[in-house]
This record gives C-alpha cells, structure tokens and sequence, in this order.
C-alpha cells in the first residue's frame, strides 16, 4: 500500500454514484431520521443545497487526501453541527449523530461508493486502498479498531448491515424526492431527473432498490454498463489532478478558509 492510496481511488466521475450512495446510507432508519430531523438548517439540502453539497465534498476531500491537522480541524467544524443531532421524544427511532455504530454504517456506505466508482471507471484491486479507508469513519469518531480488518471481513460487515435495511414511506418520501432532483431549480431539475434516476438506481444494489421501489431491468442493466464502460475509456486516460476534480477543488476551498479563519461547515 502506498501513502497515496486512497487518493488514488478518488474519481469525480465516481458523483454519478451520490444519490445512490445516500440512500444506502439513510436507509439505516436512525441515520434516516437523523437526517430527515436534523435542526441544523444550514445542512438542509432541499434549503441549501450548495452549502450542503460543499460540506458534504468537502469532508470526502479532507478524508481521503487531507493532512491529519486537517482533518482533526474539519472534524471539530461537523461535530459542532452534530451535536444537535439527536432524537427527542417524538422521533420515531432514536438516533444521536456521535453513535459511532451508525457513523461506521455510513463510513463503510462511502467506501462502497469508493470502491464501486474505482472498478467502474478505472479497474484493479481495490485492495490496495481499502486500509486506509478506514479514515471515512475516523476523521469523525469511529475507532480504527471498528473498521473491519480485511475486504473479507468488511464483506461479512457489509451483509450484517444489509439486515437492518429498512426504508419506511417516511423516508422513501425524502430520498424520492433526491432521486428526482427536487433540491434544484427547476430548469435543471427536470431535463436531468430521468438521467439521474436511471443512474442512481444503477449503483444501487438490488436490496436498496427493492426498498425504494425502483425498478431495473436487465435492458437497463446493459445501458447502465455500456455507459460506465465509455465513461471509463475516459476517465483512464485523465491526468490525475482532473480525474480527481472536484475533489481537489474542495480541499484547496478547505485550505482557504484554514488560511483566512473562515467557517469550514
């Protein structure tokens, strides 16, 4: 394993992937629920959804190519936000953003996304980098000890997890409403939304799928992968600094604000 590893599987093509990735994410029914609850409004995509798209990258950007200073100083930005997120006593599951079960579901849902964009667009072990993913869930609160030992062992995480998927209509709802782009204006919400949906639910795994009820065919299968094979034709042949964007973009916006004592969350 080299230092860069994980940088190396960063791909931005791998954004194509984003929705699908949150909703495995949230179909966990805490991480769901913490979401749909939040208080924090700046974080509230359909609200402010470039906000929440740059703190979102940018925590992906310091995880896999920060420096450990930076990190630990973005960790201390996301935990102020975390603090207000928790259950009371009308939520329906009880949550708490600090539960570092929950931040390991969500760390091993990232590297899902990482690794599948990695095979999709470039191809090779992912092996080589999995290790050093374990710093998806330690730049928050997840122990090293937590994240599974070898690909094999977070195959056997993985299919634990799968166990305690559960979309409920609540949720299905709020994600619906990702999948079809409804954080955006309008103008760019609907000549996208049929693209969107087609490659979201792609990158899904039938049991995410089946959750929210979208269907897939094996004539969409094929369109799916003739398209992830001609975008990987591209992608290869990319010098690193332009596969990686915008990625890179938003650690050197992080830096920035580092350097001039501006907000990072």
């Amino acid at each position: 394993m080299t230092e860069n590893a994980l940088r190396d599987a960063v791909i931005g093509a791998g954004l194509l992937a984003g929705s699908a990735n949150v909703i495995m994410q949230l179909s966990r029914a805490p991480v769901g629920y913490g979401v749909l609850e939040s208080r924090v409004d700046s974080g509230n995509l359909f609200r402010h959804p470039v906000k929440r798209t740059r703190t979102t990258l940018t925590y992906l950007a310091v995880a896999t190519m920060g420096t450990d200073a930076e990190r630990a100083a973005y960790r201390q930005g996301v935990n102020r936000a975390h603090a207000q997120v928790h259950s009371t006593a009308s939520s329906p599951v009880a949550y708490n953003a600090f539960d570092t079960d929950l931040q390991l579901w969500v760390a091993a849902c990232l590297y899902k996304g990482f690794e599948d964009a990695y095979l999709a667009f470039v191809g090779g072990d992912p092996e080589r980098f999995y290790r050093d993913a374990v710093k998806l869930g330690t730049t928050l609160q997840v122990q090293p000890e937590m994240w599974p030992a070898d690909r094999e062992a977070f195959e056997k995480y993985w299919a634990a997890g799968l166990d305690e998927v559960a979309i409920d209509d609540t949720v299905r709802r709020y994600l619906t409403r990702i999948v079809d782009l409804e954080f955006l204006p309008p103008v760019l919400a609907v000549p996208g939304r049929r693209f969107h949906r087609f490659v979201t639910t792609g990158f899904l795994p039938q049991r995410f799928r089946d959750e929210m009820r979208l269907p897939w065919t094996a004539a969409d299968q094929r369109r799916f992968d003739a398209l992830l094979a001609a975008l990987g034709r591209v992608v290869r042949v990319l010098p690193g600094p332009v596969r990686r964007f915008p990625f890179n973009f938003f650690l050197a916006d992080l830096r920035w604000r580092l350097r001039t004592g501006r907000p990072l969350v």
